[in-house]
């Protein structure tokens, strides 16, 4: 029988039929719009972890998990990755269009000389313990950029995106900075983007340093590979947040916070904790492929498979050449890196990895990559929030400009205690 195109779904509930409409997106997504059901119903929709609720109409990002697709704006992450700068992809991302020559010259030259912190910003630091976590460290400072910088007024909008995206490399490697009880290494304009961060994060003010471009490179690609994936936890979040009518900067704050979690950005961290481990146990990498494939040992192979992803992870594709010919150029004698070369090896030939698509993700080949530049496991899911910048700032600024966007407010279905009458504590 031949199937009939319709634009509305029909909710049978308690008797009682329902049509909502259908939203149809670019690549035939289907989405039931739900906007009356409570008003008409009564019932709301059931969806823990909003697996399978769409939250907004979004033209940002496009992922298609199962035939392994990631586009932004329209643009494979492939050719974006190979042909593009991160700079670039953050015009791009948040303009909805890539730039022309003169745009991307003004551009860099915004971001370049927006990446001074405002001095005051330094006693902030100062009252940071050592152990702090940059994490923590980077969403309090970017929350505090709204002391300093106006965000009432419309036209200020466009110059605070350009100087979140130009400071947060530079209060990410203050942060670094402070827990390593170093001298700060101010930005300085001749640098690229992310070769500034690179020099910022590693030069110390009596010595000349000179980025390796392997390292300005490879960085580049893994800031693009991050720079936007749909409505994530943390992206979720600023929208949610932003949705108050709140600032960009008390936005991308929570937003960052959300990523901190392990669930989320922590991704690449614990790839390295499990590496350490399998090290510390005597580096038997084969082992530890036979405990992951054991359902009744705890253990868990990090960095393996994708909840999005049924496939191949697109940006793992593209990111294991680099750190193949960065692990090589470098010639670094890591033996956690060797550890990870094998279990790579293990899981792209073993047949119980192949059947359930438990590929090396890119939380995987980041985790090796930023070790091999030599950034602190604290370090990795700051990177994380480099990368995801443009991507958070995108959302924020559709989601502000979307007239169908209300305050968001998720309904519940209520399992506690029924209405009961208040006892007096002496006949508890």
């Amino acid at each position: 029988m031949e199937s009939v195109q319709t634009d509305t779904a029909t909710l049978t509930l308690n008797g009682a039929e329902y049509e909502l409409p259908l939203s149809i997106g670019t690549e035939d997504e289907v989405g039931v719009d739900i906007n009356t059901l409570r008003s008409e119903s009564g019932a709301i929709t059931l969806d823990p972890g909003y697996g399978n609720t769409g939250s907004c109409e979004s033209a940002i990002t496009f992922i298609n998990g199962e035939e392994g697709v990631l586009r932004y704006r329209g643009y494979p992450i492939g050719e974006l990755a190979e042909k593009s700068s991160f700079v670039e992809v953050c015009y791009l991302l948040i303009n909805g269009e890539l730039p022309t020559q003169d745009e991307l010259d003004d551009f860099r030259h915004k971001l370049t000389y927006h990446s001074l912190l405002h001095e005051d910003m330094k006693k902030f630091f100062e009252g940071y313990p050592p152990s702090a976590p940059p994490m923590s460290v980077l969403s309090a400072m970017v929350a505090a950029m709204s002391a300093y910088y106006p965000t009432g007024d419309e036209e200020v909008v466009d110059l605070n995106i350009i100087r979140l995206l130009a400071k947060l490399k530079t209060l990410a490697a203050f942060a670094y900075k402070k827990s390593i009880g170093q001298p700060y290494v101010y930005p300085q304009n001749r640098h690229s983007y992310t070769e500034d961060f690179l020099h910022t994060m590693f030069a110390v003010p009596s010595e000349d340093y000179e980025v390796p471009d392997v390292l300005e490179e490879a960085l580049d690609m893994l800031l693009i590979l991050h720079a936007d994936h749909e409505q994530n936890c943390s992206a979720s979040t600023v929208r949610m947040v932003g949705s108050s009518g709140a600032s960009l900067f008390a936005s991308v704050s929570a937003g960052i916070g959300a990523l901190s979690g392990p669930l989320h950005g922590g991704a690449n961290t614990e790839v390295i904790r499990m590496l350490e481990e399998i090290h510390e146990a005597g580096g038997d990498s084969s082992k530890y492929v036979e405990k992951a494939k054991d359902s009744d040992d705890p253990f868990r192979l990090m960095g393996f498979g994708h909840r999005v992803y049924k496939n191949m992870d697109p940006r793992a594709e593209i990111i294991k050449s680099t750190a193949d010919r960065v692990l090589d150029e470098l010639g670094l004698d890591d033996p956690l890196l060797d550890i990870a070369r094998h279990l790579e090896e293990a899981a792209l030939e073993d047949d119980y990895f192949i059947e359930r698509s438990l590929y090396p993700n890119v939380d995987f080949y980041s985790g090796i990559l930023y070790r091999a530049m030599g950034l602190p496991t604290e370090m990795f899911t700051v990177m994380f929030s480099m990368g995801r910048l443009p991507g958070w700032i995108a959302q924020w600024k559709e989601m502000r400009n979307d007239e169908a966007t209300r305050i968001y407010r998720p309904r519940q279905v209520y399992v506690g205690a029924a209405e009961r009458d208040y006892t007096p504590i002496e006949q508890r």
